[in-house]
């Protein structure tokens, strides 16, 4: 019998493609007797797509499960298109789910995908990080996403189908060579006689996610004792020198990407760089991954990059990734960083106790091109400005969910 492992006792979202993993994961969770809503993402980048996504919603209907059919209306992407396809698919499933007040979505990726997953990653040199593979469990957009059959052969996912009597859909794209997991796949059958098959892989991504916690917790250490975070957001640090270098690095690019709002980290050789430039006193006035990093007598000090920040813009509920705007009185305020020409207009400023670097980058409302409030640069009588997550969010950034 295959297992799912523990699920929330919840309404729970299924992405089912018509592939037979999603098709097995869907029957799976059915006979479980979960409380299922089921979306399919369809791409528009083959004229079967529509057919299989109709596929998808008679089985649904057969098993009395609510389907819906999610469509990609810009599927004319130039660059990495399964990189784009595969972003598209979580952002439509984020907004589904959100829609319908679901916390958790589960999807069928397979002890076959993680093995190819991280033979993709290997090739690309990637450390610890990368050759963690995929988690089981991931929190991301608000939402968990759930993968219990990590642990499950492709294979016997299709006897499981044969069995129960239900078709599935092969994707042709699985058979192209021309990506990347489909030359994984291929090559798994080579490396396999020597030792080097998808269970053996899906070991290795096991060990590597006991290391990254490790790594994690070490790193969270470190920022405990040596960060701090002004309400303005700046970060520094101070005392980092002695600790080992993957933690310094680690540090150093979460740190990036929280005050970034990235969902990345900067090129390996680029944050590595920097972090030579911080601890020799070199980091004056240095950018990368949208801040700016410099030296304050012992400190290493990141704010966020004025030229990184968005465009004047209509208020909303979120900017620049990281500050929660709630005002009450909104009508007809724009918003954008405060920059130069609105710092000049803050004569108080520096009562604030922030630094001016901090400052520019600070949110700030305007209306006919007058600044109206920098709630940071005691301007105005606004406030309703905080930083997401506050200091915990760095904190909890540190760590992987």
């Amino acid at each position: 019998m295959i297992s799912l492992g523990a699920l929330p006792d919840a309404p729970l979202g299924v992405a089912v493609s018509g592939g037979g993993d999603s098709v097995a994961l869907l029957l799976l969770l059915h006979s479980a007797g979960y409380d299922l809503r089921v979306a399919t993402v369809d791409h528009r980048l083959r004229p079967e797509a529509a057919d299989e996504a109709l596929g998808v919603a008679e089985l649904c209907a057969k098993l009395g499960l609510p389907h819906e059919v999610l469509v990609w209306e810009t599927p004319d992407f130039k660059g990495n298109l399964q990189k784009a396809a595969r972003e598209s698919r979580r952002l439509l499933l984020s907004a589904w789910a959100k829609r319908l007040g679901l916390r958790d979505i589960v999807l069928g990726h397979t002890l076959d995908d993680q093995a190819e997953t991280v033979l993709m990653r290997l090739a690309r040199g990637s450390g610890v990080d990368g050759l963690a593979g995929m988690a089981a469990v991931r929190r991301a957009d608000g939402l968990r996403w759930h993968r219990p059959l990590l642990g499950v052969r492709r294979a016997d996912l299709r006897a499981y189908l044969r069995e129960s009597g239900v078709g599935w859909v092969d994707d042709p794209s699985n058979d192209d060579l021309k990506y990347d997991r489909i030359k994984a796949r291929r090559a798994l059958d080579i490396l396999a006689p020597l030792g080097l098959g998808s269970e053996r892989l899906a070991e290795t991504a096991a060990h590597m996610r006991r290391a990254r916690g490790a790594l994690e917790a070490a790193t969270l250490a470190l920022a405990q004792r040596c960060a701090a975070i002004s309400e303005a957001g700046e970060l520094t640090f101070s005392g980092i020198e002695d600790a080992p270098r993957e933690v310094q690095l680690r540090l150093l690019a979460a740190a990036l990407g929280w005050v970034s709002g990235a969902g990345y980290r900067p090129r390996f050789t680029a944050l590595e760089g920097l972090l030579d430039s911080c601890l020799s006193g070199a980091a004056f006035g240095k950018t990368l991954h949208g801040c700016l990093i410099s030296r304050r007598k012992n400190e290493i000090v990141i704010n966020r990059e004025v030229s990184a920040t968005p465009a004047m813009g209509p208020l909303e509920n979120r900017w620049d990734s990281r500050w929660e705007i709630n005002l009450k009185d909104t009508k007809n305020l724009q918003i954008r960083a405060l920059s130069e020409d609105g710092l000049q207009c803050c004569t108080h400023w520096r009562d604030s106790g922030h630094s001016r670097a901090a400052l520019l980058a600070s949110p700030s409302f305007w209306q006919g091109g007058l600044l109206q409030a920098a709630p940071l640069a005691h301007f105005g009588h606004f406030n309703g400005v905080k930083l997401v997550g506050g200091e915990k969010g760095f904190y909890d950034a540190l760590i992987t969910h």
